[in-house]
């Protein structure tokens, strides 16, 4: 991986940008909800949300990995709270990600080491937490929580 990452927006109309990542990537649109925008694509918080939880899950399957433990399908779910701040600008105030194997907890191996250290490895959401409070949390296929 290198060093930087580069993106490029371009408005469209009002607020509408197509999101061009180059590299031979499908652009897409992203707008803003709706009174300013007419949300025919993300908005700002539904793309960090996007990045925060990629993230995560793959920092969560690389640390699974490690140990060789396949954990089925991987899914999140994620939510931000947005507020005002004391200038009255909205601002995203947390987020808390729910991330859910596709198998039982009881039958992956070294999990708590796992659960222990995969945090550690998502640039973004360790990035984010900086500044924003990232709560997460790990289901099993069962619905038991694991962490």
């Amino acid at each position: 991986m290198s060093d930087s990452v580069t993106l490029r927006i371009t408005q469209q109309k009002d607020y509408q940008f197509v999101v061009d990542f180059g590299g031979g990537l499908a652009p897409f649109v992203a707008d803003q909800s709706a009174p300013l925008g007419t949300e025919q694509g993300p908005d700002p918080e539904q793309l960090l949300l996007a990045a925060v939880a990629n993230c995560l899950a793959a920092s969560l399957l690389f640390a699974l990995r490690k140990f060789k433990q396949d954990p089925g399908k991987i899914s999140a779910t994620l939510t931000c709270a947005v507020g005002r701040n004391e200038k009255n600008r909205l601002r995203v105030q947390s987020i808390d990600a729910t991330i859910e194997l596709g198998k039982p907890g009881a039958e992956i191996e070294h999990l708590d080491r796992v659960l222990g250290q995969f945090e550690d490895f998502c640039t973004v959401s360790q990035s984010v937490q900086a500044g924003i409070p990232v709560r997460v949390h790990v289901r099993d296929s069962t619905g038991a929580v694991l962490k």
